[in-house]
C-alpha cells in the first residue's frame, strides 16, 4: 500500500485545546471506572487511548504533574495501541506490559504522595533492543542473542529510570544494528511495504505510531536520524561522547552514539537533558558542563548564519526530497541572518562498506561469537563477518597491514574531529537533507543486504548521516514535508561540537513555523498488512 497525502493534521494550539478538554473528560472517566470497578465500553476505551497516546512526551509529563492523568492511564493507552498496531509495524520485539503496569502503579503512588523522580516521571518510553536492561531479554534482534538476559542496565537506561520513565517495551532493530532483524522487518507506518530505514527502525515506528511517547535509539552511521526521516519523527545524535554508550551492544565503538527519538523537538530536548553527562566508566565519554536544552529552545535564531553544504550532500538528491528541503531552506532563510553555500571536510574515504578500516571494529566485537555461533547469524551478517575475518587472516592481505591501516585511519579520524570545528568560521550551523532518496520497498532492501553482487545505490550509499558520526558532531533530523505519495522527508541540522542548544533552538523554531510534527501516519485498525514479498 502507499500512504496518501491526506494525513491527519491540526495545529498544536488547536490540538492542545482539544487534548485539554479530552484529558479532563478522560480523567473523569478513568476515575469513575476505577471507583466503581467498571470497564469503559470498548469503543470509548479505544478512542480514549488514542487521544491520550497522541499527547507529546512533554504534554504527557505535564498532565501527570498536574494530576489530570496518571502514569497508568498513559501506559494503558500505549498498551491498547500496541495490541492493535504492533502486529502491523513490528515495532517491538518484547512488550513489557506487566512490568510497565507495575512500574506505573508505583510511580502513581509516589506522585500521589507528592514525590516525583524527575522530568519523565510516569511517561512510557521504548528502549532499542541492543541497549541492556537488567532482567529483561536484550537480543540485538539476532538469533545469536535470543536468550540473552543482562544483569545490569546500560547507563542511559539507569538515567531514564532515575528520571521516572516507564519502560513499555524493547524496540525492534536491524540485527546487531546492521542487517535484517531475526524477528522480522520493521514496517514504515506511513506505508507498510516501505523501508523505515535503520537501524533504530522499531524505535522510530513506535513513536510515529504513538506506541510510546519517546524512544532510545543508537546511531553509528545515522541510525537515529535515518528512521526519523523516513517515519516523520525527530531524532538527535549529540556530540560524540556526550551521551554514554556503556551497556549498549556496539556496532563500531568509534562511531557509536545513543540518542532520543520523539515526536517534537521539545521532547527530544527533554530526553537529552536526562541522557547527557559524563560516565567515567565509559571509554568514549567526554566531560562537558551540564546544559539545559529545554531552556535553550527559546533562544533567538535571527542572528544565526546557516551554511548549505551542497557537495556532496545534495548530489543525486531525488525530486521529492530536493523540493521539500529547498522549501525548508527558504523558510529558514526568513528566520535567520544569512544562508550561503559552504564546504565541509571530505569524508569520502568513509564509505559504509569499509568506513576507512573503522569497520573492523565490528568484527572485533563479534570474533568469539562468530567462531562459536556463526550459524545463528543472518545471511547478511554471516557474509559481512566472514568477509572481515577472511581479510584479516588471508596471507595476500596481511593481517598486520590491516591492523596498521586501522590504527592510522583511527588517528586520521581523531585529527579530523579535532579540526572540523575550524570549518564553522563564517557560518554557525549547516542544513541539508537527512537522506537523498525516498524509501524503497522492504523487499528491495532485504534483497540488497542478502545479495553480494553489485547493485544500484541504496540508502547507506546516499545517506548524509555517516559524515557526522565521523566528525563526531551533533545533528538532528526533523520532518520538513512529504513526497507526492505522502512519505515524510527529513531535514538535518548540524553544528560544531557541543552546539546542541543552537541546533535544537533552530529545529524548534522551524517546527513551530511549519507544524509538520502534527501529521500522523494514516494507519487504522483495518489497514491491511501487505506481504513483504508478494506471491
Amino acid at each position: 500500500m502507499e500512504a496518501k497525502s491526506g494525513t491527519q493534521a491540526m495545529t498544536r494550539r488547536a490540538f492542545s485545546k482539544s487534548a485539554a478538554a479530552t484529558v479532563a473528560s478522560l480523567a473523569s472517566l478513568a476515575s469513575a471506572s476505577r471507583a466503581f470497578g467498571a470497564a469503559a465500553p470498548a469503543k470509548a476505551s479505544s478512542a480514549a487511548s488514542d487521544q491520550i497516546a497522541l499527547l507529546s512526551l512533554t504534554e504527557a509529563a505535564a498532565q501527570i504533574r498536574s494530576g489530570k492523568l496518571t502514569s497508568t492511564d498513559l501506559t494503558k493507552a500505549c498498551l491498547d495501541r500496541i495490541a492493535v498496531y504492533n502486529a502491523k509495524v513490528d515495532a517491538y520485539i518484547t512488550v513489557l506490559a506487566e512490568q510497565a503496569l507495575a512500574q506505573s502503579a508505583q510511580l502513581d503512588a509516589e506522585a500521589t504522595a507528592g514525590k516525583f523522580r524527575g522530568p519523565l516521571h510516569g511517561v512510557p518510553i521504548a528502549i532499542k533492543d541492543n541497549i541492556d536492561t537488567a532482567g529483561i531479554r536484550t537480543t540485538a534482534a539476532s538469533k545469536v542473542y535470543d536468550d540473552r538476559v543482562p544483569t545490569e542496565d546500560a547507563e542511559v537506561v539507569t538515567r531514564l529510570a532515575d528520571a521516572g520513565a516507564v519502560f513499555i517495551g524493547k524496540a525492534n532493530l536491524d540485527e546487531f544494528a546492521d542487517a535484517v532483524s531475526y524477528f522480522g522487518s520493521v514496517r514504515n507506518p506511513w506505508a507498510l511495504d516501505r523501508d523505515p530505514s535503520g537501524s533504530s527502525s522499531g524505535s522510530a515506528a513506535a513513536v510515529a505510531t504513538t506506541l510510546a511517547y519517546g524512544a532510545l535509539g543508537t546511531d553509528t552511521g545515522g541510525s537515529v536520524r535515518l528512521p526519523s526521516a523516513y517515519c516523520g519523527t525527530v531524532g538527535i545524535k549529540a556530540t560524540y561522547g556526550l551521551v554514554p554508550i556503556r551497556g549498549i551492544i556496539p556496532l563500531a565503538v568509534s562511531l557509536d552514539h545513543c540518542g532520543p527519538i520523539t515526536r517534537t523537538v521539545e521532547d527530544a530536548a527533554l530526553m537529552l537533558n536526562t541522557l547527557a553527562g559524563y560516565d567515567r566508566y565509559d571509554i568514549t565519554s567526554v566531560q562537558h558542563p551540564k546544559e539545559d536544552y529545554v531552556a535553550q529552545l527559546d533562544q533567538p535564531v535571527s542572528g544565526l548564519r546557516l551554511g548549505i553544504p551542497r557537495a556532496p550532500f545534495f548530489d543525486k538528491c531525488d525530486e521529492d526530497t530536493a523540493k521539500a528541503v529547498e522549501a525548508a531552506i527558504g523558510v529558514l532563510a526568513k528566520m535567520t541572518k544569512s544562508v550561503r553555500d559552504v564546504t565541509l571536510p571530505s569524508v569520502a574515504a568513509y564509505t559504509w562498506a569499509s568506513l576507512n578500516s573503522i569497520g573492523n571494529e565490528i568484527y572485533a566485537y563479534h570474533e568469539d561469537l562468530f567462531a562459536n555461533r556463526s550459524g545463528r547469524y543472518s545471511l547478511a551478517m554471516q557474509v559481512l563477518l566472514q568477509g572481515q575475518k577472511d581479510a584479516m587472516n588471508a596471507p595476500s592481505t596481511n593481517g598486520s597491514a590491516q591492523v596498521s591501516a586501522y590504527i592510522r585511519h583511527r588517528w586520521d579520524m581523531e585529527l579530523l574531529r579535532r579540526t572540523v570545528d575550524d570549518s564553522f568560521t563564517d557560518f554557525d550551523l549547516v542544513v541539508l537533507p537527512t537522506l537523498r532518496t525516498m524509501p524503497q520497498k522492504i523487499s528491495y532492501v532485504i534483497d540488497m543486504e542478502e545479495n553480494t553482487r553489485p547493485h544500484s545505490p541504496g540508502v547507506m550509499d546516499l545517506d548524509n548521516c555517516t559524515a557526522f558520526n565521523v566528525y563526531g558532531l551533533p545533528a538532528i533530523s526533523i520532518p520538513c514535508g512529504f513526497s507526492k505519495d505522502g512519505m515524510p522527508v527529513g531535514l538535518m541540522i548540524a553544528g560544531p561540537h557541543f552546539s546542541e542548544g543552537k541546533i535544537l533552538a533552530l529545529a524548534h523554531a522551524y517546527e513551530q513555523e511549519t507544524r509538520w510534527d502534527t501529521h500522523r501516519p494514516p494507519l487504522t485498525p483495518d489497514t491491511p498488512v501487505p506481504p513483504i514479498r508478494p506471491a
